[in-house]
């Protein structure tokens, strides 16, 4: 009989469970074997939305979450009949709009993989997986107790890297008071209420670090700093259609000045900024897929601060307890670049010098608290796993700087420009080549690709190993008239390898 091919996604969080979840519904259990490796004891949830704090709640409307694609109310239907998520008096705004806690999210995905986990067509094995090796045609998957699997297609959807620790900051990695980690569970823990804080970064981790603190009972003065000094920004008051088109075939430049003119133009006509971004998030995995490499890293390069602040919005709750301590004047949101740092008894003293400024500032903080976002181009020193697939050549980095190097087809491209047949790219480390792909909707939409290529994938594995049988069965039968020294069973053998 032959083997079912095995397909290993590295990595259940949302990306890797949506992955799994479509490849599972569009096969046959009989011809596949679906194998997600995760430590976490429940899959689905990952990193964004495993997070227990109640502070955390998702940054868009619930009826803009889906995992699947056709169905875009697919988890407020959901949302509507979870008894547990009604008890969350402070979810739903005033316009009506859900913002659960992140955790619901998670809940959500979970319970819609949890079929296919009862009735075997996936399996979770709770486990790191640490190395994997191409031998052959196969791969073998090194698991943190030292265990192996073998694999025919492997999928690479592993979290985000750490957030990475600015140069002046880096020798002091390690002292007490200094959060490195701002994901880890217990990262706040240590932090009293009157203490003053540093937070390094002034995007969406920084806005949940800050809500958090403020549940906790925080009063202290908490400075966040960063280079551009762009606060995440909030929803509009009143939904508008989108407005705007940008068109292909242009530059950083020319974008840059048509976005420009299109608020000029949405602001003649009584409309926010934020239909306009709305349009151009649309449009932007056209406009993406259209320019070319060098054009890509100028935009990330100038833009990227500014698009993500205005992309990736705040949940209303989160937005009101940043309002309220600006407000108060506990909070304070520098554009600044870091010049040294050093600990004095028991605080950091920390320099900087304000964006535009000409002298060098100095303030002591208590706790540093890093939220600067996923360092990508670092992926390989933070993950063992990728790390082993850079040394066989066959993961390299993004010539942009968003993740690993992928091809159109969502399989990895090597350092020699080859492309991996059977090692794909999972979720947002695929960036670089598909754009926008850190909203759920552009997951979501992505995964349901990933999940047809893989099986396109499977059905030539499975057509060449039918040939491979028949060349077999052919040997076999010449096996019996000339015997087994004559034709070689050894070969034989190893066409099932």
């Amino acid at each position: 009989m032959i083997p079912r091919p095995v397909v290993a996604i590295i990595g259940g969080g949302f990306s890797g469970t949506a992955i799994a979840y479509h490849l599972a519904k569009q096969t046959s259990p009989n011809d596949i074997e679906i194998i997600i490796i995760e430590p976490r004891e429940r899959l689905g949830g990952g990193l964004a939305y495993s997070s227990i704090d109640p502070a955390h709640r998702i940054n868009v409307p619930a009826s803009k979450m889906t995992m699947v694609s056709a169905e875009p109310d697919h988890f407020a239907r959901w949302l509507a009949m979870d008894a547990a998520s009604a008890e969350d008096a402070l979810a739903r705004t005033a316009t009506g709009d859900a913002f659960p806690q992140r955790s619901v999210f998670g809940r959500y995905v979970y319970d819609h993989i949890e079929p296919f986990l009862k009735s075997g067509q996936i399996q979770h094995v709770r486990d790191k997986a640490r190395e994997a090796i191409l031998a052959g045609e196969r791969y073998s998957i090194v698991l943190g107790d030292g265990t192996t699997l073998d694999a025919d297609i492997i999928v690479i959807a592993t979290t985000h890297p750490l957030p990475a620790v600015p140069t002046a900051l880096q020798h002091l990695a390690g002292t007490p008071q200094f959060v490195a980690d701002p994901y880890a569970p217990n990262a706040l823990d240590t932090i009293k209420p009157e203490q003053e804080v540093l937070i390094v970064g002034t995007g969406l981790t920084a806005a949940d670090i800050i809500a958090s603190l403020d549940r906790r009972g925080h009063h202290g003065r908490i400075t966040a700093l960063s280079r551009h000094g762009y606060r995440s920004r909030g929803h509009a008051s009143a939904v508008n259609d989108s407005f705007g088109s940008f068109g292909k075939d242009i530059t950083a430049r020319t974008l840059l000045r048509n976005v420009r003119q299109t608020l000029a133009c949405a602001k003649n006509e009584g409309l926010s900024w934020h239909p306009v971004l709305d349009a151009l998030r649309d449009q932007a995995p056209s406009i993406w897929g259209s320019l070319p490499a060098a054009e890509r890293r100028r935009l990330v390069r100038h833009l990227r601060s500014l698009w993500d602040v205005h992309r990736f919005r705040i949940a209303p709750q989160v937005e009101a307890v940043l309002d309220q301590r600006l407000q108060e004047g506990t909070l304070s949101i520098l554009s600044a670049s870091l010049h040294s740092a050093f600990v004095d008894k028991d605080r950091f003293n920390v320099s900087y010098r304000q964006r535009r400024g000409t002298h060098i500032e100095t303030a002591d903080f208590d706790a540093v608290v890093i939220t600067t976002g996923p360092a990508h181009a670092a992926i390989a020193r933070g993950s063992p796993l990728i790390a082993s697939l850079f040394e066989q050549g066959l993961l390299s980095t993004d010539p942009i700087g968003l993740g690993l190097h992928t091809a159109g087809t969502g399989q990895a491209i090597g350092i020699k420009d080859e492309t991996a047949e059977t090692l794909y790219v999972g979720g947002p480390l695929a960036r670089g080549t598909f754009g926008e792909l850190m909203g759920v909707p552009e997951v979501t939409r992505y995964a349901e690709f990933l999940a047809e290529a893989i099986k396109g994938r499977i059905s030539h594995l499975l057509s060449r190993q039918d040939r491979q049988s028949d060349n077999l069965q052919t040997v076999c039968t010449g096996c019996r008239a000339q015997g087994p020294e004559a034709l070689g069973i050894r070969r034989a053998k190893s066409l099932l390898k």
